[in-house]
């Protein structure tokens, strides 16, 4: 529930008193006696529901612009009348102009947004470096990018201009920092005996921020859809703000590593992540917004904001669209670097166990071979380790032969290093 009170301008009592008469509201009404700027006070409860359209019933009445206008959230109204106005006002969302507020109230101002998300910059791109999923998840607490990327879908329903360029801005040149802090921080460290030389394609966390598939979008779109519930509905902001600097901060703190440590591939792989995210939480996030009917005012507005989410809308689904075609090679290359990997080891274990190498012992096999190189159409580069005994014969031609059964039963070129290592027993 809410309680809404409105001082009512000089002359306009009688026309919101007959509003509030035909939308079948109970109220109050109390002389002001202030510096005279207003006739009266007004309070009256009203479903969460109800506040919108009794609102616009006001405002028809012409006060928006003189008045003052409360709107406060309750905790209890006892009275028997409620029941008929929440059969009036059926629904779950808050009004437009409490959307509004929560908007602007999450997205804070630019100095501590930019602080908080550096600090959470530094803290996440120390636990990618540490391969600390706690770490990375502990940064995400304070990332305040949730605001930001509500705040441009609800100016963009609402025809705010001014909220949506904001929402935008924020969003864009936060990544763009968080980016740049990563950078700057792997550089610094490493540059230091505070972290050992590191080949940082080997850690997971941050391998996991540079094979980008279609699984990520969907995560991203969760993340939008459960952003603009929570505002709409007002409940769990801060833990869906949590999910949102998920899907942004840890690749985009990739990102800058990858920029520190000069590998292309890194920077392109998890910048496509960042761009892909970024589109997903505010597509799903404006459409979501739209269809719980949030509209601007009725007039004017009203067309330019239908326009305005189309073309928004359209321009983020191109980009998605284009992003896809990226995310779809990935997702290609990444199952085809996983079935080389499983094929490889299952051959050559058959080949073994089969005698065909005799007394040969087949000790492991290591596949290096990523993404890039599947784009690319390099061939695989696969190490077999082999441990034969004091009589041990070892084939001359072991290498090839393993060469083309795993060419045949991999459908990709490979070239097969062979290790020999002689192997001992107890007595």
């Amino acid at each position: 529930m809410r309680v809404v009170q409105v001082l009512i301008p000089e002359g306009d009592r009688a026309n919101v008193l007959a509003a509030l008469d035909e939308e079948g509201i109970d109220y109050a009404v109390w002389e002001e006696t202030g510096r005279g700027d207003f006739e009266a006070l007004v309070s009256f409860p009203v479903p969460e529901p109800g506040v919108e359209p009794v609102l616009d019933s006001l405002y028809a009445a012409g006060i928006k612009e003189k008045s003052y206008t409360l709107v406060m959230p309750t905790e209890t109204v006892v009275s028997e009348r409620i029941g008929a106005l929440k059969d009036r006002y059926r629904g779950y969302r808050i009004s437009r102009d409490e959307l509004i507020a929560r908007a602007e109230d999450l997205a804070p101002e630019s100095s501590t947004f930019f602080i908080f998300l550096i600090v959470s910059t530094l803290i996440a791109t120390t636990g990618l470096l540490l391969n600390s999923a706690a770490t990375i998840i502990g940064a995400m607490v304070i990332a305040p990018l949730m605001g930001p990327a509500i705040s441009a879908s609800v100016g963009a329903v609402l025809a705010d201009r001014e909220m949506t360029t904001r929402g935008v801005r924020l969003q864009v040149t936060g990544l763009f920092a968080a980016i740049v802090t990563a950078a700057v921080l792997g550089l610094l460290l490493k540059e230091t005996m505070f972290l050992p030389p590191t080949d940082i394609r080997t850690i997971p966390q941050i391998l996991e921020r540079t094979s980008p598939n279609f699984l990520s979008l969907f995560l991203a779109l969760g993340s939008g859809v459960a952003g603009a519930v929570s505002v709409i509905r007002g409940a769990g902001s801060s833990l869906v703000g949590v999910a949102i600097a998920v899907a942004l901060i840890p690749p985009a703190a990739t990102a800058g590593l990858g920029l520190a440590w000069g590998d292309p591939g890194i920077v392109l792989t998890a910048g496509v992540l960042v761009l892909v995210n970024l589109l997903a939480i505010n597509l799903s996030a404006l459409i979501l917004l739209w269809l719980a009917g949030y509209r601007p005012e009725k007039g004017k507005h009203e067309i330019q904001a239908r326009r305005a989410v189309r073309t928004r809308i359209a321009t983020v689904v191109l980009g998605l669209v284009i992003l896809s075609v990226v995310l779809g090679t990935v997702t290609w290359a990444s199952f085809g670097v996983g079935t080389v990997k499983t094929d490889v080891n299952t051959e050559v274990k058959a080949m073994f166990n089969s005698g065909q190498f005799g007394g040969l012992e087949f000790e492991q096999a290591t596949v290096n071979y990523d993404i890039d190189e599947v784009l690319l159409g390099h061939p695989a580069d696969v190490t077999v380790v082999v441990s034969y005994g004091p009589n041990g014969r070892i084939p001359p031609d072991i290498a090839q032969r393993i060469d083309e059964r795993l060419t045949k039963a991999t459908g990709h070129e490979v070239i097969v290093h062979v290790e020999l290592v002689q192997g001992q027993d107890s007595t």
